[in-house]
């Protein structure tokens, strides 16, 4: 059997997994110790968020009900967030829920039932809770109104398969971090690539690698070039070049430097014609044949902020080299946020480089743990959802256009889509009150359902709003299955803790309802969670059998507690086929080659998104009622908000709030110093933060990460303060373009000032009050 060598695992301690990376952990002295899979390079301070987390103030011990909805029964309420709870037993509370599930469906239909998840609850694969929400639905109801896309990469899923082929081909099978270490001359990062964000993985991930193939590649002489206004967004390693652009400001940037290469005739006008579709239609708005304005060095100066003579340089250093260009998530979470996504791949389809051996272009590289790496040679446990036979969906950062606007059209992809008119939303497995973006507005959108159902296993702010919230065991609590299709390791997932309080699987949960529902045993298979763990397995079991490879039983898997998994060659995937051969090996594409002008999207006639990619001016930008751009980004301490009470996130707060960062010139001229607490406002919000003042943020810039937990001053105040330091109170509810509707979330305007009057407490992480002896909860 294929396994770890023993001293991977400590003495006393248990295998487990996480988002951000493989670990074990034991209890020592009633406290729980975590450590680092030994073969971790660099492993990720995020698992330091468990030993504080897991028995902390905020779990929730016992079910709860909203008083309001326990009294008048289901229906809109503005109440919600402001109301207190009163505690239920299990039974008496799956029967209030089973009731309102059955009416709900009898009356109005799948059609009136969104069922949410994101997805990054668990890296089990068992327990993982969009699998387990979206099967209970399709069992209970026959389907359900689903969401698409993700808020990380909204806008990039829809452009990408129009212009570029499969998504997957170009994140996930593309450039890997071994071809840079040794073949990459330069690379381009837009946005950059920060480690914060590649410490992460779906499914889990046994060895950090970039930052050591980012310094392996600069001992070796690669030049890289980070675009965009945040220094640390590459790591010291790389010794990077920082190009501080104004935010959004990309591809205008990018435009000009392939207008640079064409007017010195250094770009690859063999790659282009036989690789590509469109070019002399885009070479034509280019050069300013088709409006008159040449999209030149002199044109993007004034956008950009850079100097006409550092772009032209820019491009000129770029020509003849193994060049490699990638683009930030961050990037396209912006207005028109298509736009830098699709000019990207044509500034490196004109460096010809596309196919090369680290080489051409590779979207999000950088921006999730998984990409940049070997594909396993073997499939990944998988528990299956089911069918959603009802078939309706969302772009997933329109739920508040949904909630708030049933009945209305819209435009998708191409598509006049209608907003259904949903009754009841269930959710398990996320936090939309981190995710989604003006808060204020979402309070309201969340009063409008009849009935909202969260599983979770903190008090976060969208507990807070729910009518039902039932108790869930955190990931430590369960046994499971941690993988990822580009992690070489299995890990048998141990109970590390009993449950805290009466807190249950949502497995469990789920089966308990559905018996309610009749369904019990459609949705189980008759098969207890251990039991479906070794049918999950048995997939994997029987690929390493077919390839001739060490196959154990589950048994013998589980006692080791890792296996190792075999893993593809590098080879280049489907991009080094196309070069090597683009007829016999077309991209999925209308024309099988990379579209540079798309008569599809030409088609779809959306002024926010034409035919080939185009410098389109951003409506939100600095004003003098909010001078500054607010870049939103990625937390370092936390998985977007999950544990943000643990250790590892508390230590990186200051005077108990989240924490920004500005430039020292733009904190003098408020009066600001470091470590003060600042109010950031726009017509949307306020909230609170301290301030840490850098120069490696660009003048005209303040950063403040996500992920804070949702906290206002006064809930009964339509526009709260958040005291804690949440950025979405700020941020636009706008999609990105009619293409694909993604989140605007990165980016938006506002202004600073010192607080100077007394600081309001925090109580993002208090439980809510409740009211325990309740003469409806007794009955």
């Amino acid at each position: 059997m294929s396994k770890l060598p023993p001293a991977a695992i400590p003495e006393g301690f248990k295998p487990h997994s996480s988002h951000w990376g493989v670990f074990s952990a034991a209890w020592r002295d009633g406290k729980l110790t975590v450590a680092p899979h030994g073969g971790d390079p660099d492993p990720n301070g995020i698992i330091d968020n468990f030993p504080e987390a897991i028995r902390h103030k905020a779990r929730i011990a016992k079910p709860m009900v909203r008083r309001g909805w326990l009294e008048r029964g289901p229906g809109p309420d503005r109440r919600r967030g402001r109301d207190e709870y009163v505690e239920m037993e299990w039974d008496a509370v799956l029967d209030l829920l089973g009731a309102e599930l059955i009416r709900v469906r009898d009356k109005h239909g799948a059609g009136a039932v969104f069922g949410g998840s994101y997805g990054w609850s668990s890296a089990g694969r068992f327990h993982h809770a969009q699998s387990q929400v979206h099967r209970f639905l399709n069992f209970a109801y026959g389907g359900y109104v689903a969401s698409v896309n993700s808020y990380s990469s909204g806008a990039a899923s829809v452009i990408i398969p129009h212009t570029f082929g499969g998504y997957e081909d170009m994140t996930k099978h593309n450039v890997t971090w071994d071809q840079i270490a040794e073949h990459t001359d330069v690379v381009l990062a837009f946005g950059g690539m920060a480690l914060k964000n590649s410490m992460v993985a779906g499914g889990g991930i046994s060895q950090h690698v970039e930052r050591g193939a980012m310094q392996r590649a600069r001992a070796r002489g690669c030049d890289f070039l980070l675009v965009g206004p945040l220094r640390s967004d590459l790591p010291e390693e790389a010794g990077a070049e920082w190009i501080a652009n104004i935010p959004n400001t990309d591809t205008a940037l990018m435009l000009a430097l392939t207008h640079t290469l064409v007017a010195d005739g250094l770009h690859d006008r063999a790659f282009l014609d036989r690789y590509t579709v469109g070019w002399p239609v885009f070479e034509r708005y280019l050069m300013g044949e088709a409006d008159g304005q040449a999209k030149d060095a002199d044109w993007a100066a004034p956008i950009t902020g850079l100097s006409a003579d550092a772009i032209r340089a820019l491009a000129r250093r770029l020509a003849g080299r193994r060049v490699l260009v990638t683009v930030a998530h961050a990037l396209q979470r912006a207005e028109h946020g298509e736009q830098p996504v699709w000019m990207a791949g044509v500034l490196a389809a004109a460096l010809g480089q596309i196919g090369l051996p680290g080489g051409g272009y590779a979207y999000a590289l950088g921006a999730i743990g998984y990409y940049g790496r070997r594909s396993n040679a073997v499939p990944s446990p998988t528990l299956s959802q089911g069918r959603n036979r009802h078939g309706n969906y969302i772009p997933v950062a329109r739920i508040a256009d949904m909630l708030l606007n049933p009945g209305k059209e819209y435009r998708y992809n191409g598509q006049t889509r209608t907003y259904p008119d949903i009754r009841l939303v269930y959710w398990a497995g996320g936090n939309p009150f981190h995710h989604h973006q003006d808060l204020n507005r979402l309070r309201r959108a969340f009063a409008q359902v009849d009935t909202l159902v969260v599983h979770e296993l903190a008090w976060t702010a969208t507990a807070r709003h729910a009518d039902v919230v039932l108790p869930a065991t955190m990931t430590l609590e369960r046994e499971d299955i941690g993988c990822s299709s580009h992690d070489p390791l299995l890990v048998a997932m141990h109970r590390v803790a009993e449950p805290f309080g009466q807190a249950r699987d949502d497995y469990d949960i789920f089966a308990d309802l559905s018996e309610r529902m009749d369904t019990r045993d459609a949705f189980t298979e008759g098969r207890t969670t251990r039991e479906w763990l070794a049918h999950l397995y048995e997939r994997t079991r029987e690929s390493l059998a077919a390839q001739g490879l060490p196959a154990p039983s589950f048994e013998e898997f589980w006692e080791a507690g890792h296996m190792a998994l075999p893993q593809n060659p590098d080879d280049g995937g489907p991009w080094r086929a196309f070069r090597e051969d683009p007829v016999a090996n077309p991209l999925p594409t209308p024309s099988g080659r990379i579209e540079v002008f798309s008569e599809t999207i030409a088609g779809f006639n959306e002024p926010s998104c034409p035919g080939h990619p185009a410098w389109l001016p951003p409506e939100d930008v600095p004003r003098a009622e909010a001078p500054l751009h607010l870049v939103a980004n990625q937390p370092a301490t936390r998985l977007h908000s999950q544990l943000d009470f643990g250790g590892h996130s508390i230590a990186s707060k200051h005077r108990g709030r989240e924490v920004a960062a500005m430039h020292p010139d733009d904190a003098a001229a408020r009066g600001i110093g470091d470590g003060d607490v600042i109010r950031l406002f726009n017509a949307r919000g306020a909230c609170l933060a301290a301030i840490r003042l850098s120069d490696g943020v660009k003048q005209g810039v303040i950063q403040l990460q996500t992920g804070a937990w949702y906290d206002p001053a006064d809930p009964e105040e339509e526009t709260p303060l958040c005291v804690h330091g949440n950025p979405n109170v700020l941020t636009r509810d706008v999609g990105t373009s009619a293409l694909a509707q993604g989140c605007t979330g990165q980016l938006t305007t506002v202004e600073v000032e010192r607080f100077t009057g007394n600081l309001p407490p925090i109580r993002a992480f208090d439980p809510p009050g409740a009211a325990v002896h309740h003469p409806v909860a007794a009955e």
